[in-house]
């Protein structure tokens, strides 16, 4: 009996080999792509435009730029990581004082103050973080709670260093490299926000395609999967909290700097509420989610309080309720969803 060859590669043509369906053993898993796609430039280029589209809301738009940063920092460990939290806020309340000490108490330079402002959340969230990580989901939700407050409660009883209620006032910001003033447009204000809102969505954006950000994902998938795999489970969430925290000090020194003031209310339980709301809106585990949500949440409070200004908050409550059932995944998931039919009617 004669024994057939089996085919070579070059026995298929290539018209074949594309034409051919892939058999459950032929796919292959691909990585996350890190290449800069033509929509992400048209995306940043956007608020470029606004700031000479709309030089009457430059104010408002830094205070965007600097709730994307925030929420940008919560979507590493909540999108990626699965860690939910709802004590953010201390970390952008604390790099918010941090930075405010340092300009009212003489040290006035910005970027310095807005380094500042992140080392020390980092370095407050990394003896938090180790009591977050050995929990599970419903105990870490009440950790985080739970530091929240008494973040806020410390700082308000410290009313001789913090304000108090009155809140941390009278503090100078130096020009911007020395040559651009903070002026009372918010045009300095603005480009600073979205200069360092970008450099650190460029750091971010590294970090979940690199082998780092894969093993997170891993991690929120099956935790103990990825242990047995020799994984530093909790290694990992610790970085990937501290690093998110430091980048809430960053949202909160920029804020700090760029109003010239801080108050209680960057560690209330409200602003961390409202950073879960941006993240539903947007869509968690996506990066550009938490900016996109933060915009359509700030946007949503301006316009509809300016029209509604006693129950402006249930046309939002309604809004995101309408987002949770019919846009699963937030604003950009509902899209992606919407993209995927519209293709498969196509065919």
């Amino acid at each position: 009996m004669m024994l057939r060859p089996f085919p070579t590669p070059a026995a298929v043509s290539p018209e074949e080999d594309v034409i051919r369906p892939a058999g459950p053993c032929e796919r292959i898993a691909r990585l996350p792509a890190d290449r800069w796609t033509l929509r992400e430039t048209a995306f940043w280029l956007m608020p470029v435009l606004g700031y000479f589209a709309f030089p009457g809301y430059l104010m408002l738009g830094s205070q965007i730029l600097i709730a994307g940063l925030f929420a940008l920092s919560l979507d590493l460990i909540m999108g990626y990581a699965g860690i939910v939290s709802l004590g953010h806020a201390a970390f952008f309340g604390t790099g918010a004082y941090a930075a405010g000490l340092l300009a009212s108490h003489g040290w006035h330079e910005p970027l310095s103050g807005l380094l500042a402002g992140a080392a020390a959340a980092a370095l407050v969230a990394l003896p938090v973080s180790l009591l977050v990580v050995r929990g599970q989901d419903l105990g870490r939700l009440i950790v985080t709670l739970g530091i929240g407050m008494l973040f806020f409660e410390a700082a308000n009883k410290a009313a001789a260093i913090t304000g108090g209620v009155d809140g941390l006032s009278g503090m100078e910001i130096a020009p911007l490299f020395g040559l651009f003033d903070f002026d009372l447009f918010g045009r300095t204000a603005y480009l600073y926000s979205l200069g360092v809102l970008f450099l650190l969505f460029l750091l971010c954006r590294r970090l979940v395609h690199s082998p780092f950000g894969l093993s997170l994902r891993g991690i929120k998938e099956n935790s103990k999967r990825m242990a047995s795999l020799g994984a530093p489970v909790e290694r990992r969430l610790v970085s990937v909290f501290v690093i998110a925290a430091a980048l809430a000090g960053a949202a909160g020194a920029l804020l700090a700097q760029t109003t010239r003031f801080v108050g209680l209310d960057s560690l209330s339980f409200q602003r961390s509420a409202e950073l879960l709301i941006m993240l539903v809106l947007g869509g968690t585990g996506r990066l550009y989610g938490a900016l996109i949500g933060a915009a359509l949440f700030l946007l949503a409070q301006d316009i509809l309080a300016g029209l509604d200004p006693v129950y402006w908050q249930f046309w939002l409550g309604l809004m995101l309720v309408a987002v949770v059932l019919y846009a699963r995944g937030g604003v950009l998931g509902g899209a992606a969803l919407l993209a995927g039919r519209i293709r498969g009617k196509r065919r």
